[in-house]
């Protein structure tokens, strides 16, 4: 069955929309159409188009609006990812918005990072050698959020974007609410380094040790979002890539399960 890849954004701009232009013909003094012909339709989920095109033009457009895989498109030239794995097919993609790795706020004419990874995943600061700087208190480490991806190290960055790649094609027709396995491309048994807290999460792992992540819907239902590691909602589902299937996330993806 054909989802709507768009779900809830859509419905709420529909119902703003007849809500104004009804209040519209009130004001006019126009009678109300109390019933009209309504055809339902069901947008396309096919985009014409490899993974990695898709990529570059939503991350390179001329207009803000199109520039919403920006800071991915980032991670991965920072990584030195070869963006041919985005044109292999059989796969299932998952993409970042701009607001699952960084999101500011300004005050004062300083900006701050308040949300995305850079955020749930800071980066520890560190003595003259090198070491963990710890609180007092509570003996944990002393953080500060990370600004670019430059702050961590290429190999984790790496790791994290191999981490998002899967073999398979994953859709909302081959999930139910129940969690499905998928296998990255990340090696099993990868360890991420202590530069940041990613490396003290999952048991001072960091990354999934079986290299996999999982996808489920929300519920069995045609509207429910895709759920990743049981933890993020997908932004925008289901996209079909002329090599995959593509799912965005504007939500922190954590690399492990």
């Amino acid at each position: 069955m054909k989802r709507n890849i768009l779900r809830a954004a859509n419905v709420f701009v529909l119902l703003a929309l007849m809500a104004t232009f009804t209040g519209c013909k009130k004001f006019l003094g126009l009678k109300r159409q109390d019933n009209y012909n309504y055809v339902p339709q069901t947008l396309d989920p096919h985009i014409n188009i490899t993974a990695k095109q898709f990529l570059d033009k939503r991350a390179d457009g001329p207009e803000p609006a199109d520039t919403v895989l920006r800071m991915m498109k980032k991670g991965l030239e920072y990584a030195g990812i070869d963006l041919a794995e985005y044109e292999k097919k059989g796969r299932t993609f998952i993409f970042l918005h701009n607001d699952a790795i960084r999101i500011t706020k300004t005050s004062g004419g300083v900006v701050s990072v308040t949300g995305g990874f850079f955020f749930s995943y800071p980066i520890v600061r560190k003595d003259a050698n090198g070491d963990p700087i710890l609180d007092p208190i509570t003996g944990a480490p002393k953080t500060t959020p990370a600004k670019e991806w430059t702050d961590y190290s290429v190999e984790t960055v790496k790791n994290y974007f191999l981490y998002l790649i899967g073999e398979g094609e994953f859709n909302f027709n081959d999930l139910d609410n129940l969690n499905k396995s998928v296998k990255s491309l990340l090696p099993a048994g990868t360890v991420t380094g202590k530069e940041s807290m990613l490396g003290y999460a999952n048991e001072e792992k960091g990354f999934d040790q079986e290299g996999m992540f999982n996808l489920k819907l929300a519920s069995n239902n045609d509207l429910a979002p895709i759920v990743f590691n049981d933890k993020t909602n997908d932004r925008s589902g289901g996209y079909i890539a002329t090599n995959g299937i593509i799912h965005v996330f504007g939500g922190v993806v954590h690399p492990f399960r």
